[in-house]
């Protein structure tokens, strides 16, 4: 691989996957880094400084260039990094899964018993002293319009 030196790199413009209309402008792209030093997001202050750099740059979307497309991209890696990190939803139970449907839809335990047949058998579903069965995951995914594997 030849080793790239100021004669041999023109550092001008990069070419986005080879089209010429795509350039990057090298410079522009360099100001920018330096205007705002994007690194890795530590704490919650960096996150919210990041976020709004990104919506100034989406909020005049048609109008940007490619070096701050770059940015923009480069800017979604580290705050997805970050809130990958600090804000992952742990994987719900079938039970809590059922819990949340039944909060945000404002229902009691009375009002699933045409789900599963009587209220002791829905009291011990919430309870995970039974487990759902094929015909209750079919009925809540319809019920609820949400997939069957949330129940599984």
């Amino acid at each position: 691989m030849e080793e790239m030196t100021s004669a041999s790199f023109d550092a001008t413009s990069i070419r986005a996957g080879g089209n010429r209309k795509d350039a990057l402008n090298a410079r522009e792209y360099q100001r920018l880094l330096d205007r705002t030093l994007p690194r890795v997001i530590r704490t919650e202050a960096e996150n919210e400084h990041y976020l709004e750099l990104l919506a100034q740059l989406d909020a005049r979307s048609d109008e940007i260039s490619p070096a701050e497309k770059e940015l923009a991209d480069l800017l979604t890696v580290l705050i997805e990094d970050f809130e990958e990190q600090h804000y992952a939803l742990k994987e719900a139970s079938p039970t809590e899964v059922l819990c949340e449907l039944m909060r945000v839809h404002d229902l009691k335990q009375r009002d699933l018993t045409d789900i599963f047949g009587t209220p002791s058998i829905v009291s011990e579903v919430l309870k995970g002293k039974r487990k759902f069965t094929t015909d209750h995951i079919r009925k809540l995914s319809q019920r609820f319009h949400v997939s069957p594997e949330l129940f599984l």
